[in-house]
C-alpha cells in the first residue's frame, strides 16, 4: 500500500488550524498556573487573570483602532455577538414598523435572528443584492435606504464566495441608520478601522483568523451606544446592588468569563499584530492566486464567487461537474487525507444566490499556516477526482 500523505487542512473558514505555539502555551499556562475567577477576589491568582483578560482586551482595541478598550465586550463566539447586537436593539433603536438592510451573503448568525425579529417584532428587511460573481453591490444601498432605516447589519467577507464587500463605502453611506459589521472572516486578515469605516458595532470570533480557541469572541460597541443585555448576573462589580452595571464592558460580561479561551484569544492577537496583517494576507493571497490558477486549468470544475484578480479572501468555493459535494468531500479526506467542508456553510442566502442551494459546494479555506505543497496537493487530488 503507498503511505497515507501527510495531513493538509482546508478548513480554516470554519476553524484556524493549527494555532500558533504561544496560543498553547498561554491556554495551558492559565489551567496550569493561576485560578479562573477574574475580578471575583483580591488574590494574586485572580488579579492575574484579570490582567490577561484587560491586556486581551487592549489588544483587540488596538487591532480594531478602538479609542477605548472598555468598549469591547467578550462572548463565546462571534454568533452570541451578533445576537447581543440585533436582539439588543430591540425594543430601544429597533421598533415595530422600523426597516433592516442587510445583504443576501449573511451567515444564519445575521439571518436567523432578523427573520425572528421580522416575524414576531414586524420589522421589514431588504437584502442588498450581490453581483453575478459573489460582491456585495453597495451602489444599491441608496435605493433601499427609507427614511425609517435603523440598521444596516453586512459581513465583511463571504464564507462561501470569499468576496470582501466594501465596508467602508457602507459606512459612508448609512445615514442616520446604526451599521453592524459581522468580522467573523475578516478579523485577523483584513485591516479593520472602526472608526475610519463608520462602524457602529462589530462582531469578531476567536477561533477562525484570530487564531485563537473556540469558545472566545466578542463585540465592539461604539460610545454612547447601548443594547440590552441577553444575560444578566454576576460580574465583579456593584455587588452591592442587584441591578445590572450600567457600564461596558461589565453590562454585558455577567458570569465568570472564559478565562482560558480569552488568553489564548489574546495570544492570537499578539501573533497576528506581531507578524503583520499585511504579511499575513499576502501569504493567503498567494495561496489563493495558485489554487485558482490551477482550477482554472480544469473543465470539470465550476469556481464560485470573484473573478481572479479581483480582492477576495482564501475561501474558494467549487463544483466538480458530475460528483456530489459530499462524495468529494469524502473522497478528499478518505483518500488524500485533506479537509474541506461541503454543503450550504450556514449561508443558504448565498447558496440561493449563486444558484448552489440545495446542495452546496465544496469549500476550501487556506490559512497562514498553509503551504503552497498543499495547494498542489489539493489541486493534484482535484485533478483525479474530476477524471475519475
Amino acid at each position: 500500500m503507498p503511505p497515507t500523505p501527510a495531513p493538509i487542512y482546508a478548513d480554516n473558514a470554519a476553524t484556524s488550524f493549527p494555532k500558533p505555539r504561544e496560543v498553547l502555551d498561554a491556554v495551558a499556562s492559565v489551567l496550569d498556573k493561576v485560578s479562573l475567577s477574574p475580578g471575583r477576589s483580591a488574590h494574586r491568582y485572580s488579579l492575574e487573570c484579570s490582567r490577561i483578560i484587560f491586556n486581551a482586551r487592549e489588544a483587540l482595541a488596538q487591532l480594531f483602532n478602538c479609542p477605548d478598550s472598555s468598549r469591547i465586550a467578550f462572548t463565546c463566539n462571534v454568533t452570541e455577538a451578533l445576537n447581543v447586537g440585533i436582539f439588543g436593539l430591540a425594543g430601544m433603536k429597533l421598533y415595530p414598523g422600523d426597516h433592516v438592510i442587510t445583504t443576501a451573503l449573511e451567515h444564519n448568525s445575521v439571518m436567523r435572528p432578523l427573520r425572528y425579529l421580522e416575524k414576531t417584532a414586524d420589522i421589514s428587511i431588504s437584502i442588498l443584492p450581490v453581483s453575478g460573481e459573489g460582491e456585495v453591490m453597495v451602489s444599491e444601498l441608496p435605493r433601499l435606504m427609507r427614511d425609517n432605516t435603523r440598521l444596516i447589519v453586512a459581513n465583511h467577507v463571504s464564507n462561501v464566495t470569499g468576496a470582501v464587500a466594501d465596508i467602508e463605502a457602507i459606512g459612508r453611506q448609512k445615514g442616520a441608520a446604526l451599521f453592524m459589521v459581522d468580522a467573523a472572516q475578516s478579523a485577523g486578515v483584513f485591516p479593520i478601522d472602526v472608526v475610519r469605516m463608520n462602524i457602529d458595532m462589530l462582531a469578531f470570533t476567536g477561533h477562525k483568523s484570530l487564531l485563537g480557541p473556540t469558545g472566545s469572541g466578542g463585540f465592539y460597541l461604539r460610545h454612547g451606544l447601548a443594547l440590552r443585555p441577553l444575560k444578566m448576573g454576576g460580574t465583579g462589580s456593584n455587588s452591592e446592588t442587584e441591578i445590572q452595571p450600567d457600564f461596558m464592558p461589565d453590562l454585558y460580561e455577567a458570569g465568570t468569563p472564559n478565562t482560558v479561551g480569552i488568553a489564548g484569544l489574546g495570544a492570537g492577537v499578539g501573533f497576528v499584530s506581531r507578524t503583520g496583517l499585511a504579511v499575513i494576507r499576502e501569504h493567503e493571497q498567494r495561496l489563493c492566486r495558485l489554487f485558482l490558477e490551477g482550477l482554472a486549468r480544469m473543465k470539470e470544475i465550476t469556481v464560485y464567487g470573484p473573478a481572479q484578480g479581483k480582492e477576495r479572501a482564501a475561501v474558494i468555493s467549487l463544483r466538480v461537474k458530475g460528483k456530489s459535494e459530499s462524495e468529494i468531500a469524502q473522497r478528499l479526506d478518505r483518500d488524500f487525507n485533506i479537509m474541506v467542508r461541503a454543503g450550504l456553510h450556514c449561508a443558504p442566502g448565498a447558496h440561493r444566490t449563486m444558484g448552489t442551494f440545495a446542495d452546496g459546494t465544496v469549500r476550501f479555506s487556506f490559512g497562514f499556516f498553509n503551504t503552497e505543497g498543499d495547494v498542489a496537493a489539493c489541486l493534484a487530488a482535484l485533478e483525479i477526482i474530476s477524471r475519475n
